[in-house]
């Protein structure tokens, strides 16, 4: 097995446990934790399978590189939100889908 194929498959892994804890979890900060648990699995497979005969192509690692950074304000926008959110609510989770429906309806 190469190391491109560990990386990918590392990635794989990382993105499918992302996703089961973004559907899972109630707390918004584990929800935003799990988003960028994705994100990192997205970046080892493209690092993972961006290479030509051996060589590492730069155009993925320069995408994973902006990835990173769009990352990083993405989840400072994130955790500003969730902070601004629990200075309203008293609490980190998002509201029901039931109370939402009934907001609408009124």
């Amino acid at each position: 097995m190469s190391a491109a194929l560990l990386y990918a498959f590392t990635g794989s892994a990382l993105f499918v446990g992302g996703v089961a804890a973004l559907i899972l979890q109630a707390h918004l900060l584990r929800k935003i934790l799990a988003f960028n648990v994705m994100g990192s699995g997205v970046f080892l497979v493209l690092v993972g399978l961006g290479q030509r005969s051996g060589v590492p192509d730069p155009v993925p690692q320069a995408m994973v590189l902006t990835g990173i950074v769009v990352a990083l304000a993405a989840t400072a926008l994130a955790l500003a939100l969730a902070r601004r959110l629990l200075d309203l609510q008293g609490e980190m989770r998002l509201p029901e889908e039931e109370i939402v429906r009934d907001r609408l309806d009124v």
